[in-house]
């Protein structure tokens, strides 16, 4: 199997407990590389909706500094932020974020992106949610220009950039960038533009809230991957095209039972062209988390 695998760090919904409850960055990093795992991943939302919260919603860390700890302990683990909100940043702020630690972690940044959808954080963070889609375009514009090293000129919608020049450099040319989302324009961004689709896979309910389709059973992404990677070669892309799957059968919360079955089910997202499967164990507790991480890679990763 040539799947790899990403922890996404617990996130800790509603009010109680801590965010941090399931171990620090730096142990769960230092634990995750120990333990086989190819990367790890923390989500982002800086000011929810206390409703949303209330109701199920999550709690984050920053996840570009999350992300810095697990770097600065650890030599191979591959960052990703799945996601952070595009629209929510000035493109020059995202930029520069994104090239530091991949300056820093010597080329290991994966930059997840997505439009956002909570409506509440939109007003709280003085963006135009109508504007979500252009301002997410105008990311995808400045980012290859900034990152580049070289001088350039962008004129935004809110914003006049005139000879400006960003150094240093990233490691990677390009950092490779993923979009989330299941919408035809999300995978049309995908197939023209970056180099990774990170579809939202939580069902229909998940798709309702998160602003975006259902993209149906398992057994039907084979298809839409196969009909995103052909629109990217007749685009003329001619590099792969990373497919991230979100793992969420619950009887991966015990890793050791039922190996075979998920063994089976990781070998059919490999069949139907998913390239990485991202995993958490769910759990606040840090020894559980700890513990968790250490089974799943004994069982799967060894």
């Amino acid at each position: 199997m040539t799947l790899q695998f990403f922890f996404h760090y617990p996130e800790t919904a509603g009010y109680e407990g801590d965010v941090l409850d399931a171990g620090t960055p730096s142990e769960v990093a230092v634990t995750l590389e120990r333990s086989g795992f190819h990367g790890i991943s923390f989500s982002e939302h800086p000011i929810p909706g206390a409703k949303w919260l209330a109701s199920g919603g999550h709690q984050t860390v920053d996840p570009f500094i999350a992300l810095s700890f697990a770097a600065a302990v650890t030599e191979r683990l591959r960052l990703l932020t799945y996601l952070s909100v595009a629209p929510y940043r000035n493109p020059f702020i995202l930029a520069k974020t994104a090239a530091t630690l991949d300056k820093l972690s010597n080329g290991r940044m994966i930059l997840g992106l997505g439009t956002g959808y909570q409506k509440s954080e939109f007003f709280a963070l003085g963006v135009d949610m109508d504007e979500r889609n252009a301002l997410f375009d105008e990311v995808l514009d400045v980012l290859p220009l900034h990152w580049s090293g070289e001088p350039f000129s962008y004129q935004g919608r809110h914003f006049s950039a005139r000879d400006v020049i960003a150094r240093p450099r990233p490691v990677q040319d390009p950092i490779p960038i993923w979009i989330g989302g299941n919408s035809k324009l999300s995978r049309r961004r995908v197939a023209q533009r970056v180099q990774g689709w990170m579809p939202m896979t939580g069902g229909a309910t998940l798709s309702t809230t998160a602003r975006t389709p259902s993209l149906g059973e398992q057994s039907e992404l084979g298809g839409h991957i196969a009909e995103l990677r052909a629109a990217a070669a007749e685009a003329g892309r001619t590099e792969p095209i990373d497919v991230v799957y979100s793992y969420q059968d619950s009887g991966i919360l015990d890793p050791t039972v039922d190996a075979d079955r998920h063994r089976e089910a990781f070998a059919e997202l490999e069949k139907a062209g998913v390239t990485w499967v991202t995993v958490s164990s769910r759990m606040r507790d840090r020894s559980a988390n700890l513990e968790w991480i250490e089974a799943f890679g004994a069982t799967y990763l060894a």
